[in-house]
């Protein structure tokens, strides 16, 4: 990909998330100017490049925003919108909608009032798509309804992903909007859960698998899926970014071979595992301690995670790669940063 233009800059929020850095990373690569919006104190912030233009504040202040998307007379600006706030917890979160769908609300406002922003890129998740039933690819839709998906922050990127296709429809903003699945891969500063959960496996915290699968991404290949939206996406249009399904097994028997840890012993049904999640649920909220597994994640496992992205294919040119080469890079990275201690064979 080439240089867009030397009056254009990139205005990324949540830069410092595992995501965002790796979408800054890559604009960087090709030579654009970057803004980084970032939470004051943030403690990944140190991690973003020193050519990034730094910008401290919040997504739930509109003035925050607007300082934000204020770029010099005669630059242009394109919004990539990553930053939200993630949780596993199904239940309703007062955070996280402000965050999540007020946040967007304050970025789509700034982004209309200002004639320099030429493109705006949200990133929502495919967890704003309804499920369907298992044997059917889920595709892109256009309406997105909270009460359709399950869990507060699905139902956030729901809310959020149709307050962007409102603002195009009635406000002629040029948006689109890109919906990854999983993410995992290397240069996550802030340890999302997959990172966690992987270093769970690898150190041997992990007593046992679910059976069960996932869909996910390599996040370098997210970061370039979201670029090329920023390059080709059409106002209105969404993108699905996802990959192959891959079972925990699969994921477990990878990181086995990558690093010479030793695999576990067995996987639960699903079954067992969501009476098992009940029950550390039941004791957790007496403890205070966080379960070990919830109902939420089991269901995560158990359900239709087949997502069709063959329109981000054919007409952005979005591509994955192998799922050995993301944990083999993701180990290489986890090592390097000392998150690990086990060499590499």
């Amino acid at each position: 990909m080439k240089n867009s233009s030397n009056n254009t800059i990139y205005l990324v929020t949540g830069a410092a998330g595992h995501l965002g850095t790796n979408i800054t990373l890559q604009l960087l690569t090709r030579g654009e100017k970057v803004r980084a919006f970032v939470l004051p104190g943030d403690p990944t912030s140190k991690y973003i490049p020193a050519e990034v233009e730094i910008y401290e504040g919040d997504l739930c202040n509109a003035q925050s925003v607007e300082r934000f998307l204020t770029v010099p007379e005669g630059m242009q600006s394109v919004v990539i919108h990553c930053a939200s706030m993630v949780t596993v917890n199904p239940d309703f979160n007062q955070k996280v909608m402000d965050i999540n769908v007020g946040g967007t609300q304050n970025i789509i406002n700034a982004c209309l009032s200002r004639k320099e922003t030429t493109k705006m890129v949200y990133v929502s998740s495919t967890g704003a798509i309804p499920e369907l039933p298992k044997g059917q690819k889920i595709r892109e839709i256009y309406n997105f309804e909270p009460d359709k998906v399950l869990g507060c922050y699905s139902q956030s990127k729901a809310l959020a992903t149709q307050a962007v296709l409102d603002a195009v429809k009635n406000f002629k903003l040029n948006a689109c909007v890109v919906h990854p699945s999983g993410i995992m891969g290397p240069n996550d500063h802030g340890s999302s859960e997959t990172t966690g959960v992987i270093i769970q496996i690898i150190n041997g915290e992990m007593p046992a698998g679910i059976k069960g699968s996932f869909n996910l991404c390599d996040v370098r290949d997210l970061a370039y899926g979201c670029i090329l939206a920023a390059d080709k996406g059409v106002a209105g249009q969404c993108y699905i970014l996802g990959n192959d399904i891959i079972t925990l097994k699969e994921v477990c028997n990878l990181l086995a071979e990558e690093t010479g840890s030793k695999k576990l012993p067995f996987y639960l049904p699903l079954s067992i595992a969501k009476f098992a999640a009940a029950i550390m649920e039941r004791r957790a909220k007496k403890s205070g301690n966080r379960p070990l597994i919830t109902t939420f994640s089991v269901y995560n496992l158990a359900r239709n995670n087949e997502f069709d992205y063959i329109k981000a294919v054919r007409e952005l040119g979005y591509r994955v790669r192998p799922y050995k080469e993301t944990i083999r890079d993701e180990v290489a990275w986890l090592i390097a940063d000392g998150r690990i201690k086990i060499s590499k064979k």
